[in-house]
């Protein structure tokens, strides 16, 4: 059973070198949370931060006791910091955002009143970005493809930004991945969801932390997290690949028997060395596909047999602690 003093509404933000918007964050959230006439608090999350991030949310949180936070030991990842914000969350509402405040807290007031109409998870969509061309493709892409791909019904467009009832925290904080997509757990799960459209901003401050090969990542988490295609891909393409092998050998066999022209010459004009070469680069290019496939699976089954934890805390300020030890719970254990 939960305190009475628990706040209506947890916030969690993942930072990871954030110094430069950090104060302009702080001073919208104050604003719009303020703005929503409900008990509060927001759960910064410093992800091994390199720069001033950890003293900064120190100040912030003496300034304003409803800022708290966790402080990892080291860089464990965006979606670690996530999962790790939700162990130590305590509202009945709970809400997730990135700091560089290009989903704007703004909307929150829309978001809390969908709850109120019924749903548990108010996710929010992205109606336009402000990235540059080739990386809005990439998103669209990648969305699209995950939908399809998925073995559960996942929203286009949307990111981690969402608010959703203590009932669908209380779950997510059961999932024990390792390679975490979020968004994807957070679909995963079910009950009532519903999206909101927004207009994303472009970063207020700072630089990214997702380079080109940091969202490759995330896009293959979620792929082999909530797939099987891959594995039935080389299935597919092996039997594939076994049949066009078994018709190029009956037409080299006629070809060869029947003596008829093909592309104007015949079986004995052409020794047949480039065919053969084709051939087995063909099938040992499958070979290595299906093999990456397995790969693919076989680590991440090897990550989760590990059952290291997927964060460790160093530092908490304002946190509950009733809360703490959350850090403990190791990839691939239920409690």
């Amino acid at each position: 059973m939960k305190s009475t003093n628990n706040p209506e509404f947890s916030l969690v933000i993942p930072c990871y070198n954030e110094e430069a918007v950090l104060p302009m964050l702080a001073t919208r959230l104050l604003k719009c949370l303020n703005d929503l006439k409900i008990s509060w608090e927001v759960i910064f999350v410093n992800d091994g931060s390199k720069d001033r991030t950890f003293e900064l949310l120190a100040r912030l949180h003496h300034e304003e006791p409803r800022f708290k936070v966790i402080s990892f030991s080291r860089n464990f990842g965006h979606q670690s910091a996530i999962s790790g914000g939700l162990a130590y969350t305590t509202g009945n509402t709970v809400g997730v955002m990135d700091a560089d405040l290009q989903d704007p807290p703004e909307i929150f007031g829309d978001c809390l009143q969908k709850l109120h109409e019924g749903f548990d998870v108010v996710y929010a969509v992205r109606r336009k970005r402000k990235e540059s061309l080739p990386k809005r493709i990439a998103y669209n892409l990648f969305y699209r493809l995950f939908r399809f791909m998925a073995e559960s019904e996942m929203p286009l467009d949307s990111g981690d930004f969402c608010l959703m009832s203590r009932r669908v925290v209380e779950q997510l904080k059961k999932m024990p991945e390792c390679n975490v997509l979020m968004r994807g757990l957070r679909a995963w799960v079910g009950f009532r969801q519903t999206g909101l459209e927004y207009e994303r901003d472009a970063r207020r401050a700072g630089s990214t932390k997702y380079s080109f090969w940091k969202l490759v990542q995330l896009a293959r988490d979620g792929i082999f997290a909530f797939s099987t295609m891959p594995l039935k891909l080389a299935t597919y393409m092996g039997f594939c690949a076994v049949g066009f092998s078994i018709l190029a050998a009956i037409f080299v066999i006629a070809w060869r028997l029947i003596g008829f022209q093909f592309m104007g010459h015949s079986a004995a004009e052409v020794p047949g060395w480039a065919g053969i070469v084709v051939g087995m680069l063909f099938l040992n290019g499958i070979q290595f596909l299906i093999l990456g496939f397995f790969g693919e699976y076989i680590g991440r089954i090897y990550t989760e047999v590990k059952h290291r934890p997927r964060w460790v805390v160093a530092e908490t300020l304002g946190v509950d602690v009733q809360n703490q030890g959350a850090e403990q719970r190791a990839c691939g254990q239920v409690d």
